[in-house]
C-alpha cells in the first residue's frame, strides 16, 4: 500500500508517541492554546483519531497572558507499569514538569516539576529508574543533552544533571529521546533549528550515560537539500517499533507553500517515515535520508482522511482549542450551535479573547458559517489567525446605518477593513472564505448570491513573515462587551 504525509495534517508540531497494548499514543507541543498538549491514538501509524488533551485544566499550566509562541513546548509521552506519563516545558516560564493517568481517557494529574531547565524535557524508565532528559545547561555548566535520575513521585533529583552529548555540530541541539535497542542506547535528537534547516540525529553507546558515538552519515534524516520540494524542516522525531517488528519516525515538517515559494502557514505536521536497522546496528531512514511526500509499504491497509468538519462532526473537548485560558460563561457550546458573548478583550491582544477554533488542515479549502449578531455594539465572525499580530477576519458589526459585513487585515502594524458590505436592519450573514495554497478569498452570501469583498496573501500569516512555531487556526469569536453572536452551519471542507 502507499500511504501519504503527513498522517497528522495542520498545526500539530513535535510528536512524541509510545505503544500500550495494541494502540499507539501521540502527544503534540499546543503553545499558547489551551487546553494544552493534543493526545491522539492510531492501531497502524497511519491513522490517527484525537482522543482529548493531557492538561485540561488551569491549575495545571499558566497560560494567561502568556506570549504567542510561548506556553507548552514538546511534550514526550511515555508507558510504564501500566501508567503513561507525558512531560513537557512551560517555555514562558521556564518550567520542566510531568502529569501521569492510569486512564488515557480520563484526567491527569497534577504537575510534578522538576528542577533541571531547558526545554523538550523526555522520561526514560529501566530497572526500576527514571531518568530525566532536557537539552540546555548541566550543574558544572556545561551545555548539550543533559541528564538526570529523578524520584517519580517527587521529580526531585536523584543525581547531578551532567551533559551527556553535544550533538555534531548544528544550530540548537534538541528534542533528545532515549531508547535502548539490541543492548546498545540511541540517543535521538534534532539539530538545525525548526526551519529549513532542521535535521534528525542520533548517537550510541553502551550506557545509558554515555559515551556516545554518533552516527557516522548523520543527519540520518532531513529534507534541507531539498529546494522547491514540498515538504521542509524535517525533524524533531520519536523512534515507535510496530508489532511486526518495523520501526518508524514520527516527526514534524511542514508544507510549503509552492515550489519556489518559502512560506508555510499551516504550521509544523505529524509525519510518519520508515526506519531500518542495518546487520552494524546504525539505522537509516526515508527514501536516502529523506522524507517524502508517500511511502510505500507491505499490506494492505487503507488510510482515511476526513475532508468535512461542522459542528456535528467534531467534539467540542477534542477538535478545538481557546487561546490562553478561556472564559468559560462567555462560551454555550451545543451540538449544532455555538453562542459567543464578547469582552472588551480583542483579537489584537496578548490575552484571551472570546474565541474558539480549529486547525487549518490543507490549502484548498472553502469555510463558510452563519452568524446572527443578537445583541451589543460589537462584532462577531471567522478569523484566519495566526497571532494576534497576524490575522484576517470577516465579520459581521454594527456600523453607523445599521449592520454591515467587513474584511479587515491585520499584518504587523498594519490594521486595515479593506471593504464593508451593508446589511441594512438584518443582523444576520453567511460568511465565506475560501482558501487556496496562495490566497484567502472573503465572500458574503445573501438572497442566495455570494459578494465579493476582496481578498489576502496566505504568505502574511506565515511564520516566514509573522514569526513563532503556529499555525494557522480557523477561528470563530465575539469582540464588544455584552455583545451576543449565534454561529450555526459552520461548515470546513478540503477540496
Amino acid at each position: 500500500m502507499k500511504y501519504t504525509n503527513p498522517v497528522i495534517k495542520g498545526f500539530y508540531p513535535d510528536p512524541s508517541v509510545c505503544k500500550a497494548g495494541d494502540t499507539y499514543y501521540l502527544v503534540c507541543s499546543s503553545m499558547q492554546y489551551f487546553p494544552g498538549v493534543p493526545l491522539f491514538e492510531s492501531k497502524d501509524l497511519i491513522n490517527w483519531t484525537p482522543i482529548g488533551h493531557c492538561l485540561t485544566r488551569e491549575s495545571q499550566i499558566r497560560l494567561d497572558k502568556v506570549n504567542s509562541s510561548g506556553g507548552v513546548f514538546a511534550p514526550t509521552i511515555r508507558y510504564n507499569n501500566g501508567r503513561f506519563y507525558m512531560t513537557t516545558t512551560n517555555d514562558t516560564t521556564r518550567q520542566n514538569f510531568y502529569v501521569w493517568t492510569d486512564d488515557i481517557y480520563g484526567e491527569w494529574s497534577e504537575p510534578v516539576y522538576v528542577d533541571q531547565g531547558g526545554i523538550d524535557p523526555d522520561l526514560y524508565f529501566e530497572n526500576g529508574k527514571a531518568f530525566f532528559m532536557s537539552n540546555g545547561t548541566d550543574d558544572n555548566g556545561i551545555g548539550g543533552i543533559v541528564q538526570c535520575e529523578i524520584d517519580m513521585e517527587s521529580g526531585s533529583k536523584l543525581t547531578p544533571s551532567r551533559s551527556i552529548w553535544q550533538g555534531t555540530g548544528g544550530r540548537y541541539l534538541e528534542a533528545p529521546h532515549m531508547y535502548k535497542i539490541n543492548g546498545k542506547y540511541y540517543l535521538l535528537a534534532a539539530e538545525g533549528g525548526t526551519e529549513f534547516g532542521h535535521m534528525v540525529t542520533y548517537a550510541r553507546g553502551d550506557s545509558i550515560s554515555g559515551p556516545f558515538e554518533a552516527y557516522p552519515l548523520n543527519p540520518v534524516l532531513t529534507n534541507r537539500n531539498l529546494g522547491g520540494y514540498e515538504i521542509q524542516a524535517v525533524g524533531h522525531g520519536d523512534l515507535i517499533q510496530d508489532d511486526n517488528g518495523s520501526w518508524w519516525l514520527l516527526h514534524l515538517g511542514f508544507r510549503q507553500i509552492g515550489k519556489w515559494l518559502t512560506y508555510h502557514h499551516l504550521g509544523r505536521e505529524v509525519f510518519l517515515t520508515p526506519v531500518a536497522f542495518g546487520e552494524d546496528g546504525w539505522f537509516t531512514a526515508g527514501h536516502n535520508g529523506t522524507t517524502t511526500s508517500s511511502f510505500e509499504i507491505p499490506g494492505d491497509l487503507v488510510q482515511f482522511e476526513k475532508k468535512s468538519f461542522t459542528f456535528e462532526n467534531t467534539e467540542w473537548d477534542k477538535d478545538w482549542c481557546y487561546l490562553r485560558l478561556p472564559h468559560s460563561h462567555n462560551y454555550l457550546l451545543e451540538q449544532d450551535k455555538l453562542t459567543l458573548t464578547g469582552t472588551a478583550v480583542t483579537l489584537d491582544q496578548p490575552d484571551s479573547p472570546t474565541f474558539i477554533g480549529i486547525r487549518q488542515r490543507d490549502f484548498n479549502a472553502v469555510i463558510s458559517c452563519d452568524i446572527k449578531l443578537t445583541n451589543g455594539d460589537g462584532e462577531a465572525g471567522i478569523t484566519i489567525y495566526m497571532d494576534e499580530h497576524h490575522h484576517y477576519d470577516l465579520a459581521v458589526r454594527k456600523g453607523t446605518n445599521g449592520y454591515e459585513v467587513i474584511e479587515r487585515l491585520n499584518i504587523g502594524d498594519i490594521k486595515s477593513i479593506e471593504n464593508a458590505a451593508e446589511l441594512g436592519s438584518g443582523n444576520h450573514a453567511t460568511l465565506i472564505i475560501k482558501a487556496t495554497n496562495d490566497r484567502y478569498t472573503f465572500l458574503l452570501r445573501t438572497d442566495g448570491k455570494e459578494t465579493l469583498l476582496g481578498t489576502a496573501q496566505t504568505k502574511y500569516l506565515s511564520s516566514e513573515v509573522a514569526g513563532g512555531f503556529t499555525g494557522v487556526i480557523i477561528g470563530l469569536y465575539a469582540y464588544g462587551q455584552g455583545s451576543v453572536a449565534e454561529f450555526s452551519t459552520f461548515k470546513c471542507e478540503y477540496l
